[in-house]
């Protein structure tokens, strides 16, 4: 069985680093391909982005209400681009799913304020936004650099 994070011996590092699961082999490869997936997925996104910076800023960052609109497109871009290849290896998975969440809060807010409450708009970013805080609360799981790290600490 995992450490438990909420253990008042652990260091604070590793209840930082720690995934607070199961050690059931099938259950952590199926927490790596979802972290894999959600990772190798918003890549794609962020890298869209870069595509039409001002595309996205006008139609996107602007229509929301945000200033400085070429500025937020390229944070929103490389957060979703280096946070996605860090959670994909498990690293810094918790502060990386954080700045991810984000990301999807804005874009679900966008969706609303484009399209009310239509589902199919609203329905990838809030998958995301669920995975992401998943991510958040329970750690990368044991196949992860954060396990290794952790793990380290421990000893």
């Amino acid at each position: 069985m995992a450490p438990s994070t909420s253990t008042p011996e652990a260091s604070l590092p590793q209840r930082l680093l720690a995934s607070s699961t199961s050690d059931s082999s099938l259950f952590q490869l199926a927490w790596l391909i979802a972290r894999l997936v959600a990772g190798g997925l918003m890549i794609h996104n962020g890298i869209d982005k870069l595509g039409n910076v001002e595309g996205f800023a006008t139609n996107v960052v602007s229509f929301i209400g945000l200033p400085f609109p070429v500025f937020f497109t390229y944070c929103a871009a490389y957060v979703e681009i280096i946070s996605a290849g860090l959670l994909m290896l498990g690293f810094l998975t918790r502060a990386n799913a954080l700045a991810l969440l984000g990301t999807m809060a804005v874009a679900i807010f966008f969706h609303l304020k484009g399209d009310g409450l239509k589902v199919a708009p609203l329905e990838t970013a809030s998958l995301y936004a669920t995975l992401y805080m998943f991510l958040l609360v329970n750690g990368p799981g044991t196949l992860s650099l954060d396990s290794i790290l952790a793990k380290k600490f421990d000893s």
